[in-house]
């Protein structure tokens, strides 16, 4: 018996591009769902992918792809890797850019247009291939369902997963037009958002079911604090709403079979090594200090602002710190100047996945201090790998790290220092109960040897997607 088909759709997935958490969902989950469905995974070609690496090749004739009047060519590529098989849409327009969505300041004010292409294309290939779920995520594949809705013989049913509700595809009135899109979509139950065409509201109003990345974010996204102005929205649709935790690849983020590391290692006492190389290499100094790290984004979400204020404190405590990352200037600037002033913090501008994975071998601590965090994938790898996290109890960290001081070797729980209010004075406080921890070595170790054995793996999210599949399917 032959399985049912499912198209994952995603503006991003790794190894051929990434640029935050959702490329490595769009990696991990389709392979996890691939022992209950036929799954193909589809995303833009960009320029900057590797096609002779991956074998990517043309599958078939050009097209021209007709949206508001104007054509747009369009070609269909394909692979299979890791036992997935993939489609990239590619079209000048959408792909030969030099960011995947516009600079870290700024999205490209053709992003309408750009994505609206890839959308068409998506619907394109639900014309010539019958799927019985498509898997849309964030804001640059949700008119999808708008689009089905429009073509009227799409019978595949629609999911639709938000990785983070602050990014939101909103653009100028006059986008209606120029994406083809009925004005009778055009109101406060459909695309309209304060006068402005919103992607992301398509994909809520028009899917079967909705889905986000953490059961506490789905909870969190129906109040103001967090609801980007489309809480009462959400709340209209709370029916087909629901959270489903985000995992990691279990054998990607491994400190086990990582060719990245210095040493693998299985628990904690395979750290050092790479703690001492990692050091080495920044210069900076005292492997018996705890190394904190931060490996993320600089924008207000991620807590920069908290980080910046509270960066200097924490440099004249007994401790190193390494940050990685890039974003909004004005932060990598303040970052950049604490790092020339502190021979103890460590700065690195840029995305290095290599990097990444051996910071987290060689850390102590990763700081999370988010304002909000939809779900967060770095918690769970950093426990993988051994870094006790400090993480702000919100989102998807309220529901993936438990505070140490509740720690019970019983639960499969990850544990770490966990703190609630975003000032500077409770983060510090946070940072105090890390140091604390970790000169009593033996509670350190206990916990860094219990988090690196939790599952954090898709095992159990797979199953709660499938499920919604299923239901889906009737």
């Amino acid at each position: 018996m032959s399985k049912t088909g499912l198209l994952f759709v995603a503006s991003e997935v790794y190894p051929f591009v990434k640029t935050g958490g959702l490329a490595d969902v769009a990696h991990s989950l389709p392979r996890a769902l691939s022992g209950e469905y036929a799954v193909r995974v589809v995303m833009p070609l960009y320029k900057d992918i590797e096609r002779e690496r991956f074998g990517i090749v043309a599958l078939e004739e050009n097209f021209n792809l007709s949206m508001g009047g104007i054509d747009y060519p369009v070609e269909f590529y394909g692979c299979t890797y890791e036992g997935i098989d993939y489609r990239f849409i590619y079209s000048p327009l959408l792909c030969d850019r030099e960011f995947l969505y516009g600079s870290p300041e700024r999205g490209y004010e053709d992003n309408d247009i750009r994505f609206g292409i890839f959308n068409y294309a998506v619907v394109e290939l639900l014309k010539k291939d019958p799927y019985a779920i498509v898997h849309l995520n964030d804001w640059q594949s949700a008119l999808v369902p708008l689009l089905m809705k429009q073509e009227g013989r799409l019978l595949a049913k629609t999911l639709y997963t938000i990785h983070n509700l602050a990014y939101q595809g909103n653009f100028d009135a006059s986008a209606l037009h120029k994406l083809g899109i009925n004005t009778e979509y055009f109101t406060m139950e459909g695309v309209e958002f304060h006068g402005m065409v919103s992607f992301m509201k398509a994909g809520i109003a028009y899917c079967d079911r909705v889905t986000t990345v953490s059961p506490t974010y789905a909870k969190e996204i129906l109040k103001p604090e967090f609801g980007c102005g489309l809480e009462g929205f959400l709340s209209h649709h709370r029916s087909k709403l629901v959270g489903i935790r985000n995992g990691i690849d279990a054998e990607h983020f491994s400190p086990v079979n990582d060719p990245a590391l210095v040493q693998s290692y299985s628990d904690m006492s395979g750290k050092a090594p790479n703690k001492k190389d990692f050091l080495k290499q920044r210069g900076l100094i005292g492997i018996k200090k705890p190394l904190f790290v931060f490996i993320g984004r600089f924008v207000s979400q991620k807590g920069l602002d908290l980080l910046i204020e509270t960066l200097p404190k924490m440099a004249a405590l007994e401790c190193n710190i390494a940050l990685l990352g890039e974003g909004e200037a004005r932060y990598g600037e303040a970052l950049n100047a604490i790092a020339k002033k502190c021979s103890n913090v460590h700065l690195t501008f840029g995305y290095d996945e290599s990097l990444s994975r051996r910071m987290y071998a060689a850390a102590d601590f990763l700081l999370m201090p988010s304002v909000f965090e939809p779900c967060g994938l770095n918690q769970l790898i950093a426990m993988s790998y051994g870094a006790v996290p400090v993480v702000r109890l919100v989102g998807g960290l309220a529901d993936t790290v438990r505070n140490i001081e509740k720690y019970d070797s019983e639960k499969r729980d990850g544990f770490g220092i966990v703190f609630t209010k975003q000032t500077g004075r409770s983060f510090m406080h946070a940072i105090n109960r890390a140091m604390e921890l970790y000169r009593d070595k033996q509670s350190y170790g206990e916990i860094v040897n219990h988090n690196m054995k939790c599952d954090f793996s898709w095992k159990e999210s797979a199953k709660h997607y499938v499920s919604l599949y299923k239901k889906l399917e009737g």
